[in-house]
């Protein structure tokens, strides 16, 4: 009888440790973990497994759990802007008044805000700094689809160079195939029309200036006397589109900034203001409306010379054929 009674006691314990003994569904060990993307390249991976071994090739390491991706390529941009160069000192160079002026911010005017050391303008010559420029890679299976974007700045034989003001430009992507879109603050931008394919460890040149570069879309640029070719100047409210006549034109943004300056106090409309300006479209640190020489002019001559306007019609617009970012 003892035994029985410590048997059934035991079978009472055991039942009660197995009860309440914990338990693993399978709800709880479903995959979990992200995902991350550079470029054209994502990569989906799993956590909780623990850190055993790592893999790494081209800039990109993969272990169990941890992902550490550093993509990169080189590229050498050449580019000119029409203002500059429609009146050059140098032939073959853009003006670099804003520089000589000291006009030029060490703060990029675009959107990533970034700096360079104010040292970067003292060089002079054929590699000095003209002004900032904006740098886009657009997806090569969608041209709206940015990839990276940055700030550079633009030397006045139109070398596009890193803040330091010489070497190549690095940006943040994976090497492969893209389409180069460049900017300017006013002006117009263009867009390579077909992908490129950019290196990490060799430096690609892009040469917007010469007539052999296609680039997307009709007469996305000007051609200089020099038979270069060169971002149309001329985006003095920044909506992508020139106009000379008509609503929201660009000459009037340059008469509204002028007759607003504090500086103008008898509100002369040939008054000219300094400093730097979007209403500036050739940089030579002076915007004026109306005068010799003035900047409306220069949109003026644009609209009545543009290839597409047959009819020299002054209220012709000239917009980007960058397309919109998604």
């Amino acid at each position: 009888m003892r035994n029985r009674i410590f048997y059934n006691c035991m079978l009472l314990v055991l039942s009660s440790i197995y009860i309440n003994a914990q338990t693993i569904e399978k709800f709880s060990i479903d995959n979990g973990g992200a995902s991350v993307s550079s470029g054209d390249i994502q990569i989906l991976y799993t956590i909780g497994e623990t850190n055993i071994q790592e893999l790494s090739a081209s800039g990109i390491s993969i272990s169990e759990g941890f992902i550490n991706a550093d993509f990169r390529i080189l590229i050498d941009p050449i580019v000119l802007l029409q203002g500059p160069s429609l009146n050059p000192i140098t032939n073959g160079l853009m003006n670099d008044t804003l520089r000589e002026n000291g006009l030029l911010p060490t703060t990029s005017p675009y959107e990533d805000n970034a700096t360079c050391n104010a040292s970067v303008f003292n060089t002079t010559g054929a590699n000095a700094i003209v002004d900032w420029i904006w740098l886009e890679l657009r997806a090569a299976n969608d041209n709206q689809r940015l990839i990276n974007a940055r700030s550079a700045l633009v030397q006045r034989d139109g070398d596009v160079v890193d803040f330091d003001g010489t070497s190549s430009v690095i940006m943040q992507a994976a090497p492969t195939n893209y389409y180069v879109v460049i900017k300017h603050r006013n002006h117009l931008g263009a867009m390579s029309s077909a992908t490129i394919n950019l290196s990490e460890n060799t430096t690609t040149i892009v040469d917007f200036t010469t007539s052999s570069f296609l680039t997307f879309g009709n007469n996305a640029q000007t051609i200089l006397s020099s038979g270069n070719t060169a971002l149309w100047a001329g985006d003095t409210n920044t909506d992508d589109n020139i106009i000379f006549s008509g609503s929201n034109n660009d000459v009037n943004a340059i008469k509204d900034y002028i007759l607003a300056d504090p500086s103008n106090v008898l509100n002369f409309i040939t008054y000219a203001s300094s400093g730097y300006l979007l209403q500036d479209i050739d940089l030579n640190n002076i915007a004026r409306f109306s005068g010799s020489p003035n900047d409306s002019n220069i949109i003026k001559d644009n609209i009545l010379n543009h290839p597409e306007n047959f009819l020299n019609l002054p209220t012709f617009t000239i917009s980007t054929t960058v397309p919109p970012k998604n």
